[in-house]
């Protein structure tokens, strides 16, 4: 079939070569080329664009941009693998009857394979002394840490706390980039809150919101397993994210992005500074961390939860108040019961500090040593009685 070079320019319009492309081959097959017509206009379209003068670094920066060039260069991508092992998967799918069953739908025989994870950490130390989440590298064989500027190296990962979900890792390297720690103590709500990461794989991402409240605690983030008051922000925080830093508008270091809440929009948890500190320091000196154990469970009394417990035949407790922390167990063998704290002993002082929350009480039991008598005020039967209890060390099995 032959086609005019007419039909043949509506034709490779027709086949997509994109809007503006179509158009000018269409313009280019009808017509006389261009540079025929007109030199001067070839010349300046094959001319480079002229290259804008690198600007002032302090020039025009808004205060989110002074903090990312600050701490940027600080803040790297973690990469970790880890294998798993055959003898790992689930025994039914090696099983031939279950194959016999599923037919041709069956799974194929599981073999070994490699699970990647991607997540984020900032800098120490000018050595190379680096801190993450502890879930970021849960597990892992190998550990690649990514620098801004595109270099990488091996990580070892030093230690990683559980409880807290605080790991720590060293990278041999010197005169390396570091963040500066500001202080978490001294937010309020409603100050600037800047996140930076690499969610989703999207390497050296910046989002900005603010600090939206304080002091949530583990299981109202939805992690009652870890003994942490989380910094509550509505900077965007996603998958990747984790062990990034959350700066302050000064460009300081204030929490380590960890957690969302599966379901909800503009709401990311950071560990504070001044505990991510406190585990690391513990991590980098010793490999571990020993956090005080009481063994109580406890709940913030209200007039809703009075009457849950009162009418909670299980637990055979009276509640005659609506304010403190209430022991509702006590664990066999634990700090506590061998201090004779009781299910009902309603606690109001810590270590001689007030307390009015089940987070404060956590709180001011963390901050005490293993070993070392903390004196606990309870109120039993409407007396008022001082208990010394030595907390233990958090077993490490739970």
């Amino acid at each position: 079939m032959s086609l005019s070079v007419k039909q043949l320019a509506i034709y490779l319009t027709l086949l997509g070569l994109g809007g503006g492309a179509g158009v000018l081959g269409g313009r280019y097959l009808m017509e006389e080329p261009l540079y025929a017509r007109r030199p001067e206009a070839v010349q300046a379209v094959l001319q480079p664009a002229p290259v804008a003068p690198r600007r002032d670094p302090d020039e025009n920066l808004n205060f989110i941009a002074a903090a990312v060039e600050k701490v940027g260069p600080a803040v790297v991508r973690i990469d970790a693998a880890r294998t798993i092992s055959p003898q790992q998967i689930p025994e039914a799918f090696k099983n031939p009857f279950f194959r016999r069953f599923f037919g041709s739908d069956a799974p194929e025989a599981p073999e070994e394979r490699v699970e990647k994870g991607t997540g984020s950490g900032f800098i120490l130390s000018e050595d190379g002394r680096m801190i993450t989440n502890a879930h970021v590298i849960a597990g892992a064989d190998t550990v690649k840490v990514r620098l801004k500027d595109g270099r990488v190296f091996d990580g070892k990962v030093v230690g990683t706390d559980s409880v807290t979900d605080v790991a720590v890792i060293k990278i041999d390297a010197s005169d390396l980039p570091t963040v500066n720690l500001g202080k978490s103590e001294s937010l309020i709500p409603g100050e600037w809150a800047i996140a930076i990461g690499n969610p989703l794989g999207l390497d050296n991402t910046v989002t900005v919101g603010i600090i939206s409240a304080l002091g949530r605690s583990s299981t109202q983030v939805g992690v009652p397993e870890k003994r942490v008051s989380f910094i509550q922000t509505d900077a965007a925080i996603n998958p990747g994210n984790s062990g990034g830093p959350l700066l302050n508008a000064r460009g300081e270091v204030i929490g380590i992005n960890t957690a969302i809440r599966a379901g909800a929009q503009g709401l990311g948890f950071a560990i504070p500074i001044e505990t991510a500190e406190r585990i690391a320091n513990q991590l980098f000196d010793k490999g571990r961390v020993e956090h005080p154990y009481l063994g109580i469970q406890m709940v913030t009394l209200t007039s809703d939860m009075k009457k849950e417990i009162n009418a909670d035949k299980n637990l055979a407790l009276k509640v005659t108040q609506d304010q403190g922390v209430l022991i509702v167990r006590v664990e066999e063998n634990s700090p506590a019961a061998k201090a004779d704290l009781q299910p009902g002993d309603i606690i109001q002082k810590v270590g001689g500090q007030a307390v009015k929350t089940a987070s404060e009480v956590q709180q001011q039991v963390e901050a005490s040593e293993v070993g070392v008598e903390l004196p606990l005020e309870v109120k039993r039967n409407n007396q008022v009685k001082l208990i010394q209890v030595r907390p233990g060390a958090f077993p490490s099995d739970e």
